[in-house]
């Protein structure tokens, strides 16, 4: 099947849905039988994701920079465990291992993860599909910046379109295959 590449936090979060939204997706990847690819840690929704997918009997790789390996506390049960050289290696190798892109909630890293891989699908650098998992309303707030910057002519309807979001883990996996079998 297909390879996601998930950005979330390194952290836990305040609200527990997040860490069960993490669960909740990682599982339903395993079961459709899709593999997960993602940054590499134990820890957070990060460590959450990659247990659950493993728990249910999927596939994890894991791509981590050697300078985050005792930072972020690398998850060493992986399927497979990448180390790079540094950040910009450990987006291009999460890219390349991929098929589609998921964003959970997170902090400065997931979003600035989440907006260069869509950068790179607007410039015609790839054409995976995009898609936020809005858990307790999230991303809510980025979702209504976005539409403001289509009303304000600062991006086009068709650019906001390719950026996907749902609540649930479910829903917004069957959007996603919906889009990589069109293409």
């Amino acid at each position: 099947m297909s390879r996601f590449c998930v950005y979330l936090g390194s952290r836990d979060g305040h609200d527990p849905r997040f860490l069960a939204a993490a669960r909740t997706l990682g599982e339903a990847l395993a079961r459709r039988g899709h593999s997960l690819v993602y940054g590499g840690a134990r820890v957070g929704m990060m460590g959450e994701l990659a247990d659950s997918v493993l728990a249910a009997g999927g596939e994890v790789i894991g791509v981590m920079p050697d300078h985050l390996v005792e930072r972020e506390q690398a998850h060493l049960a992986l399927t497979r465990l990448i180390r790079v050289r540094n950040m910009h290696e450990r987006k291009a190798s999460m890219a390349a291992h991929c098929d589609a892109f998921i964003a959970l909630p997170g902090g400065i890293g997931t979003l600035e993860e989440l907006f260069e891989a869509w950068t790179w699908r607007y410039l015609g650098l790839h054409d995976k599909p995009i898609g936020l998992l809005d858990t307790a309303g999230f991303y809510s707030p980025l979702l209504t910046f976005l539409d403001s910057t289509v009303e304000h002519g600062f991006l086009n309807a068709r650019t906001r379109q390719d950026l996907l979001a749902a609540e649930a883990p479910e829903a917004l996996l069957d959007a996603l295959e919906a889009r990589l079998a069109a293409a």
